[in-house]
């Protein structure tokens, strides 16, 4: 089932179109109530009668997370505050949050394009969905309680945390579609399995999962834990928040809700557009955001883009899996690192559990990174020797596929500390 047909099916040249109109109309609005994207705007030479179509969205300014902080709380604003009718904001956990307000038609946008995410998945209004996603200024938990209304599905506002009370609703409320983290998802699966019970005492179908990358292999592992199909929902805060995209049941990439988001794919060093296909850095522009449109946000996120019709029917343009953030790759004795590399490895091995941690320091003049490995409960053992050799066969695949050599150290089950959100998983001692 499609949830807009007429959106959602739109031909290349009608979606083109519509993107231009709404190109056309987000610039002269910014330009005339924002300072900020006005002298930006003018520093390059350009007038809102410089844009005539979305082809012209190269000519306007980028914007970052530095120019929201800079501009913090309500300064790239273009409505006043009295029309704000929900104030969201992103973590803020390297520097200020940045906040990001929203008018009642971009709550509106919110729950529709959740909705259309929902569906895509495989959603209908005879599901319920146990959120468990967390509620408060971070978007998960209301973007996809707001949205499951939207399409007449059941909710149970779980939140995140309280595994123990998480299972229980699930056994005794007979969820159908679970929506969190997928590293929390994993930690269900995992403490499901620990109670005693498995897939056949619960009844989710489907997962949907968002907030952090991950990798296939992982997505298996919560599949074959949970008994459902998984599904990756995309979004961030500073765009709207879950619902930007996802996943449909074909499982080759997010279909982005680009009437509403035009996405573009630059290359992190020259800032150019990229072709279909080839990994760069996401950027989004808002077409029809009141409260606070953005030009060119850049996201730091890694993926590609691909414009090819899709067997379920939608002609959107589909995003990749997100495969790491330019700013959280890690240069280690000039090897670029991606922690999602170093998960796809572990999730090959049946003796690794899915949690691991990574540490890099510096000795010296040396980089080293070390990455740390919990040992699944039926591997684990005191022999030495055949934890030793446990050891090796990790090292050698990680060494492998970065190229350059690790240490491995692996660690009894269930001592790296779990997350009920965003899975921490690198520790940097270089920047402490």
């Amino acid at each position: 089932m499609i949830w807009n047909v007429p959106v959602e099916t739109m031909s290349r040249d009608e979606m083109h179109h519509l993107q231009s109109e709404r190109l056309k109309d987000t610039v002269s609005r910014v330009y005339q109530r924002v300072d900020f994207y006005r002298r930006k705007m003018q520093e390059l030479g350009v007038e809102p009668g410089d844009i005539h179509t979305i082809d012209d969205i190269v000519k306007l300014p980028f914007t970052t997370k530095k120019d929201l902080r800079d501009n913090y709380p309500f300064g790239l604003c273009s409505v006043p505050q009295s029309e704000f009718v929900r104030i969201h904001a992103s973590s803020g956990t390297t520097g200020k949050p940045t906040a990001v307000p929203h008018s009642r038609k971009d709550l509106d946008l919110f729950a529709e394009c959740v909705a259309r995410s929902i569906c895509c998945a495989g959603g209908t209004q005879e599901d319920t969905v146990q959120v468990s996603y967390g509620y408060g200024l971070f978007t998960g938990g209301l973007g996809l309680h707001d949205g499951a209304s939207r399409l007449g599905a059941g909710v149970i506002p779980a939140s995140s945390g309280n595994t123990r009370n998480q299972l229980t609703l699930m056994r005794d409320f007979r969820p159908t579609i679970l929506a969190c983290t997928p590293s929390y998802a994993m930690y269900l699966a995992e403490s499901l399995a620990d109670e005693g019970y498995g897939p056949d005492d619960i009844a989710l179908r489907i997962g949907i999962f968002g907030a952090e990358p991950w990798s296939a292999e992982m997505r298996s592992k919560i599949e074959k834990g949970l008994g459902i199909t998984a599904h990756d929902i995309y979004g961030l805060s500073e765009i709207m928040g879950p619902g930007v995209s996802c996943s449909c049941q074909m499982q080759n990439g997010l279909h982005i809700a680009e009437d509403h988001f035009y996405p573009e794919i630059l290359n992190p060093d020259t800032l150019e557009q990229e072709a279909d296909g080839v990994v760069g850095e996401l950027t989004f522009t808002h077409l029809t955001k009141e409260a606070m449109p953005l030009l060119r946000y850049r996201t730091r996120d890694l993926t590609s883009l691909d414009h090819s019709p899709c067997q379920c029917g939608r002609t959107n343009v589909r995003m990749g899996r997100i495969i790491g953030r330019s700013d959280d790759m890690l240069i280690i004795r000039g090897v670029n690192v991606f922690p999602s590399q170093i998960e796809s490895v572990l999730l090959e091995v049946p003796e690794a559990s899915p949690n691991y941690l990574i540490v890099v320091d510096r000795q010296g003049v040396l980089d080293t990174i070390e990455v740390q490995v919990e040992i699944d409960d039926k591997y684990f053992t005191d022999e030495l020797v055949e934890m030793e050799n446990i050891r090796k066969k990790i090292k050698q695949k990680i060494d492998n596929v970065l190229r350059i050599g690790v240490i491995v150290r692996l660690v009894e089950p269930k001592t790296i500390e779990r997350s009920q959100g965003k899975a921490k998983r690198v520790i940097d001692k270089r920047s402490i």
